[in-house]
């Protein structure tokens, strides 16, 4: 794991999202821990992933979401040298799609 993510607040984050059972439970949980606005950003990066990955260009992707183009590139760079975290949930999800 990343360091800079090695913290008690983040540890207690990431267990607690790993306890979450199903879609309700994980909706409940998100709507108590993050802003209306917080949700929005957090989910507009999952869906401007999922279109960088689906080899859309920025102005479409602009378009479709409203995310700026700086957060489209950050976005970007995480999927081209991160950790492969949108790569494995986006696999997950299209497995459980079949």
């Amino acid at each position: 794991m990343n360091n800079r993510f090695n913290d008690e607040n983040t540890d207690l984050l990431f267990k607690a999202v790993l306890e979450l059972r199903d879609y309700e439970e994980c909706c409940n949980f998100f709507e108590d821990l993050c802003t209306v606005t917080e949700l929005k950003s957090i989910s507009q990066r999952i869906r401007v992933a999922k279109m960088l990955r689906d080899k859309c260009v920025y102005s479409d992707i602009v378009k479709a979401t409203g995310a700026s183009t700086a957060t489209i590139s950050r976005v970007n760079r995480s999927l081209q040298y991160g950790s492969n975290g949108y790569e494995a949930l986006f696999q997950r999800i299209e497995a459980k799609d079949e």
